[in-house]
C-alpha cells in the first residue's frame, strides 16, 4: 500500500503541475509583467530538462537505488516549487522551473519502476490499474484546480500546492517502501550523451524563442539553431558508437516502434502547441476567469481518460492500426474545429465542439499508442521502450511550444501592424505598441490613448491573436493527420507482443 500511495503522489506532483500551469500563465504574465517569450521559457525550461534527462533518471534509479533517486527527485521538485512560488521576477521563475524539470526527470520514471519492482507479476497489473486510475483523477483535476487557485488565491499557489503532496509522499516513502536496484545496470550512465542532448535541444529552443525579439537574421538566433542541430547530430553519432548509450538506436529497427514514436511526437506536439495558447484565447481575448478556462478543458480530459480505460478492449477487438489512424484523424478534426471560433464566440457553440472532438480522438489513439510501443520490443526491454516513448512526448512538447510560438508571433504581429495603419496614433504610441507585441493578447495600450482608440486597439489585438490561434490550430490538425498517416503505413493491423 505504501508503494502505491508513494507512486500515485509522485505522479500527481508532475501531472498537476503540468496541467495547472497553462491556466496560470495569463496571471503570471500580469503578475510578473512577462512577455510571451518569457512565458514560453517558463514551460520550456521545465520541458527541456525533463525531456533530456528522463532516460538518465531511470538508469540512475537502477544504479543507485530507485527509492533513493525517487526521494531525491521529490525533494528537488518540491524545493524548486517553493522557489517558483516565491519568484520575484520571471527570470527566477524560469530558472526554478528548470530545477523542477530535473526533479521530475527522477520522479516520473521512478513511479512505475517502484511499482514494477515491489509488486509480484500476478499483482502488478491490478496495482498499475489503480495507479492509472488515481493518475487520471489528477489529470482531470489539474486545470480546474489551477484555475480555482489563481482566482481565489494567486498563481503562486499553483506551485505551493506541490509542497503538502511532497511531504506526504516522503513520509510514506520512508515509512514503508523498501529500497530496490538493478545491479546489472551499473556502469551504464551516458552522462556525455545527456549533456549533448540537453545542449542541443536547448540551442534549438533558444534560437526559436528569441527570434520573436531579435529576428531570424540575428547571429544569436541562427547561430544558436545551427549549434543545436550540430550538437544533436553529435549526440546521435555518440549513441551509435558508445558502449552503453542512453538511447539505444537498435530499438528503431522495429518499424512499429519507430512509427509509434513518430506518431507520439506529432500528436503530443500538436496537442501541446495548440493548448499552450488556448488559455490566453479564453482568458485574455474572451475575458473568462481562470476557473472557467480550466473547466472548459474538462470535456477534453474526461474523454481522454474514459477512452483510455477502455483501450485494451478496443485493441483486442479492432487491433492497433484502426484506433491509431482513426483517433488521429478525429483529433485532427478537433484541432480544425478549434480554428473556427472568432473573438466573440461563446463556449457551447464555439469552443466545446472542437474540445470534445479533440478529446474523443486523443482518447481513442493515446492508449493504443502505448500498447504498440510496449509490444514492439522484447519484454526485457519494455521499460526502456516506455522511457524512449516518454522522452519522445516530452521533446515533442518542448519543440512544439517553440515552433508554434514562432508561427503565432509572426501572424499576430503582421495582422496587428496592418490594423494599426488605419488607427489615429502618433509615432510614439506606434513605437510603444510595436515594442509590446511580444505580449501578444496581453498587450496593454500606451498611456494617454483616447478611450475610443484604446477600444479599437483592444479589438485589433483580440482579432490578431485569434488569427494566429487559427493558424496554430490548423498546423496542429496537419500534424495529427500526418501522425495518422504514419500509423497507417508503419503499424501492422495487430502488432505482435514480443
Amino acid at each position: 500500500m505504501c508503494v502505491l500511495v508513494a507512486t500515485v503522489c509522485g505522479s500527481s506532483l508532475a501531472i498537476i503541475d503540468a496541467t495547472a500551469i497553462n491556466v496560470a500563465l495569463p496571471a503570471i504574465q500580469d503578475g510578473l509583467n512577462a512577455d510571451i517569450t518569457s512565458l514560453q521559457w517558463v514551460i520550456e525550461s521545465y520541458a527541456l530538462f525533463l525531456g533530456a534527462l528522463i532516460l538518465v533518471g531511470g538508469v540512475l534509479g537502477d544504479h543507485f537505488g530507485r527509492k533513493r533517486m525517487f526521494a531525491i527527485g521529490v525533494i528537488i521538485f518540491a524545493s524548486a516549487s517553493a522557489w517558483c512560488g516565491l519568484a520575484e521576477g520571471v527570470m527566477q521563475l524560469i530558472v526554478a522551473r528548470g530545477f523542477q524539470g530535473i526533479g521530475a526527470a527522477l520522479v516520473v520514471p521512478g513511479s512505475l519502476a517502484l511499482l514494477s519492482a515491489h509488486f509480484p507479476q500476478e499483482q502488478r497489473g491490478p496495482a498499475i490499474g489503480q495507479w492509472a486510475s488515481f493518475t487520471t483523477l489528477a489529470i482531470v483535476l489539474g486545470p480546474l484546480l489551477g484555475g480555482v487557485l489563481v482566482d481565489t488565491a494567486s498563481w503562486r499557489w499553483v506551485f505551493f500546492i506541490n509542497l503538502p503532496i511532497a511531504a506526504i509522499l516522503l513520509f510514506v516513502l520512508y515509512l514503508g517502501v523498501p529500497e530496490s536496484r538493478n545491479e546489472s545496470q551499473a556502469g551504464k550512465l551516458d552522462i556525455v550523451g545527456a549533456a549533448f542532448i540537453t545542449l542541443g535541444l536547448g540551442g534549438l529552443v533558444f534560437g526559436l524563442l528569441e527570434s520573436a525579439h531579435l529576428g531570424f537574421s540575428a547571429l544569436e538566433v541562427w547561430g544558436s539553431i545551427t549549434a543545436g542541430i550540430v550538437i544533436i547530430l553529435a549526440f546521435i553519432y555518440r549513441q551509435m558508437t558508445v558502449k552503453f548509450p542512453m538511447l539505444p538506436l537498435d530499438l528503431f529497427r522495429s518499424r512499429a516502434f519507430s512509427g509509434a514514436n513518430i506518431m507520439t511526437f506529432l500528436l503530443y506536439g500538436a496537442m501541446t502547441g495548440c493548448l499552450f495558447f488556448l488559455p490566453f484565447n479564453l482568458m485574455q481575448v474572451h475575458g473568462w476567469s481562470a476557473t472557467e478556462a480550466g473547466a472548459a478543458l474538462l470535456p477534453l480530459i474526461l474523454l481522454i481518460s474514459l477512452f483510455s480505460l477502455a483501450a485494451s478492449k478496443l485493441v483486442a477487438k479492432l487491433g492497433q492500426r484502426i484506433p491509431l489512424t482513426s483517433g488521429a484523424c478525429i483529433a485532427a478534426l478537433g484541432f480544425a474545429l478549434l480554428a473556427l471560433p472568432s473573438n466573440d464566440s461563446g463556449y457551447w457553440s464555439g469552443f466545446l465542439p472542437g474540445i470534445a472532438v479533440l478529446g474523443l480522438g486523443l482518447g481513442i489513439a493515446v492508449a493504443p499508442l502505448t500498447i504498440v510501443v510496449m509490444g514492439a520490443v522484447p519484454t526485457d526491454r519494455s521499460g526502456l521502450a516506455s522511457g524512449v516513448n516518454n522522452a519522445a512526448s516530452r521533446v515533442a512538447m518542448l519543440m512544439a511550444v517553440a515552433i508554434f510560438g514562432v508561427v503565432m508571433f509572426e501572424i499576430f504581429s503582421s495582422q496587428l501592424q496592418s490594423a494599426l495603419q488605419v488607427m489615429p496614433l502618433d509615432n510614439a504610441s506606434r513605437i510603444q505598441i510595436s515594442e509590446r507585441m511580444v505580449h501578444l493578447s496581453g498587450l496593454q495600450p500606451p498611456d494617454g490613448l483616447k478611450a475610443n482608440v484604446a477600444e479599437q486597439l483592444h479589438v485589433a489585438v483580440g482579432e490578431s491573436f485569434v488569427a494566429g490561434f487559427r493558424a496554430v490550430s490548423l498546423i496542429a490538425a496537419g500534424a495529427a493527420l500526418a501522425g495518422g498517416l504514419i500509423a497507417g503505413l508503419t503499424i501492422p493491423p495487430r502488432a505482435d507482443v514480443k
